[in-house]
This record gives structure tokens, C-alpha cells and sequence, in this order.
């Protein structure tokens, strides 16, 4: 489908609205996934891990195809790589409602992750693409609460739907959401503007950015390391107030569900933050110090009640950076890179937080909690002399990847 003519710059809002969309419908597809672990377990008979491996299918088709995708951007546009994925995504949903064997089910659940891997570097893209450097944290940052919002209306509409109208009805209502975004990018997103190629080339922002140059690196590995405490926190926080602080189920959901809201909120500050001191690294690295002392002092105070506020502060601080590192990477790479390198990003960080559950949980089972929380601590630690401390402020006016974020 062509893009539609531009016959006035279009509203930079309405942008980041259907792009927060496209990313919210792929999170829900990704997530709908592990709600659907009762439906598994107690109506068709599955093991928990049989049920666990299916309910991952979506995670890893994502995995396997964020840099695929992102070349993809690079190459063909934002809006062709969102339609074609967002329609390839509902279309996996209404083929899972009507599977009919379980291994077809997560065959086409890993399919539709793969396609859903589209929205992670596409609609980046175009808010970065669309918003002024001065805006662009705040824009990313807002943008970056798509997946929190998404995973906190998949939690809220799957289960009962499923519970109440089995899992076709279920696959189907995802499937509509995925089409909605799909219909909804084909008739508003406008891609932003690019320089021409050969321009590019004559003044080197064409080049590869990881050539000579390890600030995108640095910026991987900071993420990485970051999402171990982010992750230990998001995964662990329920069980822990339920068998440390002893809490009840209701107390500590509602605790957990709060944090999430907050945690979206940070991404949002962090970005208006940036935008104001014009820098996207000097805040990621005051995130990475305060989450290495919240996990210090998590597990210095692991059984006392003061160990409450260090797992909340950490639970809301170690996301924060999400958004700042996002727009550093599209504004470093370049507008013939980025969407490689936020594919890069991506993959990092799903691969870290697939990692983090088992292992993290191996060591709780073995050490307890405070040396799990001090392993989680020493990451954050780790990623402060990692932070770039070497760039130059976009300019104003420029389009991301003109110039480095600093």
C-alpha cells in the first residue's frame, strides 16, 4: 500500500499515538500468551512447563527477527514495516484461534512474535523521527509505556476472557486489536523525513556506526546489565513480599500493580528530564548508581521492614533509563542505521530477561534472597563506567541521528 501524500507535516501527537498503539498490540499478542497458563494447565491437561513453553513461543519468534526487522525499517520505511507486520501479526491470532493441535498453536504463536517484532524498531522510529531533539526524551519516554500499559491490559482481559469464552473467542479479540493498529498505521502514520542516500554517504552519517565507535556498544551493555536488577525486582517483588514481609496475595498484588503505573510514570520523567538538560546519558547513569544502591540496600535489609522502600525504589528506577537509552541509540546510529541498532537493543535486553527468572530463581533457592539482590546490585554497579561520557548535543532542528546524544 503507498503511503498516503504529505500535504502538510502531519501532527507529531497523532504519531506517537498510533505508534504507542502498534507497540501496545504487539505487547498484548506477546503476553496473551503467558495468561493463557491456567487455560493450559487446567482445562487441556499440559504440564506447567509444557504450558510454559508454549506461553514462550511469542518471546522467542520476537527474538529471533528484531534485528531482521529492523534492517527491514532501514531499508523499506516505518510505515510499510509496521502494516505488513502488525497484518501478519493478526493474522497469526486468528490462525491460533482456529489451531487445531497445540503444536500448531505455538507454532503460530512464535510466528506472530516474529511478526510483532516490527512495532519495536518501526515505531520508535517515528516518534523519533517526528519529535525535535528538545521533545524527543519526553516523546520516547511516553512512548517506552506502551509495553507496561500492554502487559497491565493483557493481565486484565485475557484471563477472564478465556475463563469465560474459552481460548478462540480469546485469540480472535487479540486478533482485533492487532487489525485495529494495523488499519489505524495504514490510514495516519506518515513516515519521517530521511536525507537521500547519496547524501548521506557524501557526509559519512550513512556509515556504519559501529565502526570504530563503541558508544552503541557501551549503551547495549548498559541496558543489559540493567535489566538483571530490573527484571530480578519485576519477577521476584510478589513472592518476596508474600514470604519476607508477609504480606497477603491481595496487599501485594495491588503493591506490584502500583509499581508497574509508577515504573511507566519514570519512563516519562526521565525523558522530559533529558530533553531539559539536554542529555540522554548523563540521567542513565544516575539510574544505574541509585539502582545499584536500592539493590544494595534490598539486600543489606533484606528481612527488615526497611527493605520495602528499597524494593520499590528499585523496582521504579531501574526501568527508567528504558526510554533515555532507546533514543540515544536511534540518535547515534543514524537515520540509515537506527533501526538496526534498536533491533540490536531489543534482542540484548529479551535475551537478558529470559535469562534472568531461572537463573536469578536457582539462586534464591540456593543463597536466599539478599545474595541474589547483591548479584543483581553488582550488575547495576557494572554499568555505570560503561555509561558513553563522550558525545554532542543534537541540534535542534536536527532529525535523529544527525548528531550524538550526549
Amino acid at each position: 500500500m503507498p503511503a498516503p501524500p504529505i500535504t502538510r507535516t502531519p501532527n507529531r501527537w497523532l504519531m506517537l499515538t498510533i505508534s504507542m498503539f502498534a507497540q501496545l498490540a504487539a505487547t498484548v499478542f506477546t503476553n496473551a500468551a503467558p495468561a493463557l497458563i491456567p487455560n493450559l494447565h487446567f482445562e487441556r491437561g499440559l504440564s506447567l512447563s509444557q504450558a510454559g513453553l508454549i506461553a514462550a513461543a511469542p518471546l522467542a519468534g520476537t527474538m529471533c527477527t528484531l534485528i531482521i526487522w529492523g534492517a527491514v525499517v532501514d531499508r523499506i520505511g516505518e510505515r510499510v514495516s509496521l502494516l505488513i507486520g502488525l497484518s501478519m501479526l493478526a493474522l497469526s491470532a486468528a490462525a491460533a484461534a482456529l489451531a487445531g493441535s497445540l503444536v500448531l498453536l505455538a507454532v503460530l504463536l512464535f510466528l506472530g512474535g516474529a511478526a510483532g517484532a516490527s512495532s519495536n524498531s518501526a515505531s520508535g522510529r517515528v516518534v523519533s523521527g517526528w519529535f525535535p531533539p528538545h521533545r524527543r526524551g519526553m516523546a520516547m519516554g511516553i512512548r517506552q509505556t506502551a509495553q507496561p500499559l500492554g502487559v497491565g491490559l493483557t493481565a486484565v482481559l485475557v484471563p477472564n476472557l478465556v475463563e469465560s469464552h474459552g481460548l478462540a473467542i480469546t485469540m480472535l479479540t487479540v486478533a482485533a486489536v492487532c487489525a485495529v493498529a494495523a488499519v489505524l498505521v495504514a490510514a495516519l502514520i506518515v513516515d519521517p523525513p530521511r536525507p537521500p542516500v547519496a547524501e548521506s554517504r557524501r557526509n559519512g552519517s550513512s556509515d556504519n556506526p559501529y565502526r570504530g565507535d563503541r558508544d552503541l556498544v557501551r549503551i547495549h551493555g548498559v541496558s543489559i546489565a540493567l535489566t538483571v536488577p530490573q527484571q530480578t525486582a519485576w519477577t521476584y517483588m510478589l513472592v518476596w513480599l508474600i514470604a519476607t514481609q508477609h504480606w497477603t496475595t491481595a496487599a501485594a498484588s495491588a503493591l506490584v500493580g502500583t509499581t508497574q503505573l509508577c515504573s511507566a510514570l519514570s519512563r516519562v520523567g526521565a525523558g522530559i528530564w533529558s530533553d531539559r538538560i539536554g542529555s540522554r546519558l548523563r540521567p542513565i547513569r544516575y539510574f544505574a548508581f541509585g539502582s545499584a544502591i536500592a539493590m544494595g540496600g534490598l539486600a543489606a535489609f533484606s528481612g527488615t521492614p526497611l527493605a520495602l522502600t528499597f524494593m520499590v525504589v528499585v523496582s521504579i528506577v531501574a526501568v527508567a533509563h528504558n526510554g533515555l537509552a532507546f533514543t540515544a541509540v536511534a540518535e547515534i546510529a543514524g537515520p540509515h542505521w537506527s533501526g538496526r541498532a534498536m533491533g540490536a537493543q531489543n534482542t540484548g535486553q529479551s535475551l537478558t530477561a529470559t535469562a534472568v527468572p531461572p537463573v536469578m530463581g536457582a539462586l534464591i533457592a540456593t543463597a536466599g534472597y539478599p545474595v541474589a539482590f547483591a548479584v543483581a546490585g553488582c550488575c547495576a554497579l557494572l554499568a555505570v563506567p560503561l555509561v558513553p561520557t563522550r558525545s554532542v548535543t543534537p541540534a535542534a532542528s536536527a532529525p535523529a541521528g544527525t548528531r550524538r546524544a550526549r
